[in-house]
């Protein structure tokens, strides 16, 4: 499946090519939400950012890990850029973390935040199975939109986010493929089969945020064998929006770690 991209930069030449920087979203996100992170980077970089399916501008199907890494891997293929430093939020972490395990020759590096490479959950169910019983009025604007979302979510920065997912005016409704999502949670919630012994030997780091619950100790033994040369750090005052809760400091890190290992 070929999947839609925002693309930027550089806005000079660079001196030496040096691989794109994929930016990938978490469930429920798309491209555009990473607009404010993708715009710095490409001031030097080239960079892409892709709407996953069933996201965005991309076509929907039904989900699981290895269909959204080999759309990953179909999709930079088609724009010339490969290998890529991958960063990738929440589900767009485990796609990243997917494509890295079964293409390592594909990643030239790999940022990933505030989702291990293990089973995770904590209500994301739930929120999908509420937005299915979103009843719409005839005609919507944002301001009404965001009254009638608000009993189902309620932190007014990830509201904000969702609002993106709407179609306003006349007809309102969804325009993600929020049916298929729901179809597919278990295996989103899920992590793939990766046989014995694949491993992703490049740079990785594995953000958290502080107050985030999807990172636990007893994932750090599984972070260790997948991506041995990984480093984790923890974001301070932030969950596990951790890019909108301090953007600051997630741009910081992703900084240091692009330019770092580019």
């Amino acid at each position: 499946m070929k999947l839609a991209v925002v693309e930027r930069g550089p806005d000079a030449p660079e001196p030496r090519r040096r691989p794109p920087i994929v930016l990938l979203h978490g469930l429920f996100g798309r491209a555009r939400n990473l607009g404010y992170f993708q715009r710095r980077l490409a001031v030097g970089r080239r960079t892409l950012a892709i709407d996953l399916r069933n996201h965005g501008d991309s076509p929907h199907g039904q989900m699981d890990y290895t269909s959204m890494a080999f759309d990953l891997l179909e999709t930079l293929a088609e724009h010339d850029a490969l290998p890529a430093t991958l960063v990738g939020h929440s589900m767009g972490g485990k796609a990243a973390m997917t494509l890295a395990l079964t293409r390592p020759e594909a990643v030239a590096s790999l940022l990933v935040a505030d989702i291990p490479p293990a089973r995770t959950g904590h209500g994301t169910f739930s929120l999908a199975e509420d937005m299915m019983r979103v009843r719409f009025p005839p005609y919507l604007n944002r301001t009404a939109a965001d009254a009638l979302l608000q009993p189902v979510i309620t932190d007014a920065d990830v509201r904000n986010l969702m609002l993106q997912n709407l179609r306003l005016g006349e007809n309102p409704g969804w325009v993600i493929g929020l049916a298929e999502i729901v179809q597919s949670m278990t295996n989103i919630e899920g992590w793939p089969y990766i046989p014995e012994g694949h491993r992703y030997d490049g740079p990785t780091l594995f953000l958290a945020g502080e107050r985030s619950p999807y990172i636990r100790p007893e994932d750090h033994p599984a972070m260790q064998r997948l991506f041995p040369h990984h480093r984790f750090e923890v974001i301070e005052q932030a969950g596990h929006w951790l890019h909108v809760e301090n953007p600051a400091r997630f741009l910081q890190l992703l900084g240091e770690f692009t330019e770092a290992f580019p």
